[in-house]
């Protein structure tokens, strides 16, 4: 297998700045997803990797190898890397049978018949495949379609896997059961993988590690998906990886109130030191009650989505979401309408020093 180690890697377009000097190191064996939203980057990172692109200054090596430097010039061949890329769009050849489609690499290699032969049987089998060689793409869906292309970047062996977005074309249902099937791979292969989303569920349930880039292409945190998840590094992190909510706090003296209001903070103190602070938390941490302590809020939007209720509300001029189990809402006599006065809980917060609410108020 191999480790990726990125150093001080740019790359620009017509003077616009992809990549500002990048850092990175993926360590051998592990599956490793750069997560940021669209147009930051985490393509063009993934092109230079692959050698389909050249870097404007730094260095990439792959298992101890330079295969790209812009000191020296060198640019090793996408071919000679050791490397395997799959790509949003499957990229099968409609002509070609599912076994002509994942055995074409190997062909392009001059191997032997009798290896082309096992091997291309072996990674159809590995994807679940197996009894579907000599159907045409057209005969597949799109869940086959992408395993197709997972087999086909997985014949030749690769010592590094590269994904870019390759899920993004399938259905709810199908990303979910491809996503258990790549980690699932991935455990039995030992093969390092760089994955490239802007899919938060995907990235925090495939990767060993993670790292969230912003839109300049920056990297804003790498650590463990639980790790990045409930310990942020700043306020882009925490939105990024999933719906964000944030309530303005002031500091007056040894009191804290709500943004402008006189409505009193209720829950944990602020753990820094500033006047200006905006606690964040989740839906799934709002604590919901229709009286009691807590904090006082209005129910402006009831939504029932089927396994789970979810509640706009608005505190003191802030609106949040609230995210209940249906089922809890039955029980306990949780289940609001527009108009409703309710109590707000919350179960944890993170702490921001500013008010991060912008376009979030009444």
């Amino acid at each position: 297998m191999a480790s990726v180690r990125i150093e001080g890697v740019s790359k620009s377009y017509a003077g616009r700045s992809v990549l500002p000097s990048l850092s990175l190191e993926i360590q051998d064996g592990e599956c490793f997803t750069l997560l940021g939203p669209s147009g930051c980057g985490k393509t063009v990172l993934m092109r230079l990797i692959a050698g389909f692109e050249s870097p404007d200054s730094g260095t990439i090596v792959i298992g101890g190898e330079v295969v790209a430097s812009a000191l020296t010039a060198q640019s090793l061949p996408p071919d000679k890397r050791g490397l395997s890329m799959v790509f949003q769009d499957y990229a099968v050849w409609p002509h070609m049978s599912v076994f002509d489609n994942v055995s074409y690499p190997l062909k392009l290699a001059h191997t032997a018949a009798a290896a082309l032969q096992e091997r291309g049987r072996r990674a159809i089998d590995l994807v679940g495949l197996g009894g579907l060689e000599t159907r045409l793409p057209s005969q597949l869906s799109g869940g086959q379609q992408q395993r197709v292309a997972l087999a086909r970047a997985l014949v030749s062996e690769p010592r590094l896997l590269l994904l870019d977005e390759p899920l993004s074309n399938l259905d709810a249902n199908l990303r979910e059961e491809m996503r258990f099937e790549i980690k699932a791979l991935q455990r039995k292969l030992g093969i390092t993988i760089l994955y490239v989303t802007h899919d938060q569920e995907i990235a925090l349930g495939i990767s060993d590690r993670l790292a969230v880039m912003d839109d300049k292409g920056v990297l804003r945190q790498i650590g463990a998906p639980q790790e990045v998840y409930e310990h942020p590094a700043d306020d882009f992190v925490f939105r990024f990886l999933g719906i964000a909510n944030f309530l303005p706090v002031r500091r007056d003296g040894a009191a804290f109130y709500i943004g402008g209001s006189d409505a009193a903070w209720v829950g944990p103190a602020p753990d820094k030191q500033a006047d200006q602070f905006s606690a964040g938390f989740r839906p799934s941490d709002v604590l919901l009650s229709r009286s009691g302590s807590g904090l006082p809020g209005i129910v402006r939007r009831a939504s029932f989505l089927g396994a789970q209720v979810d509640y706009l509300i608005d505190i003191a001029g802030t609106l949040i979401r609230a995210a209940l189990p249906s089922h809890e809402c039955l029980e306990r006599g949780l289940l609001f309408v527009e108009g409703d006065p309710c109590c707000v809980g919350l179960a944890t917060v993170q702490w921001f020093v500013g008010d991060m609410t912008s376009g979030a108020r009444v």
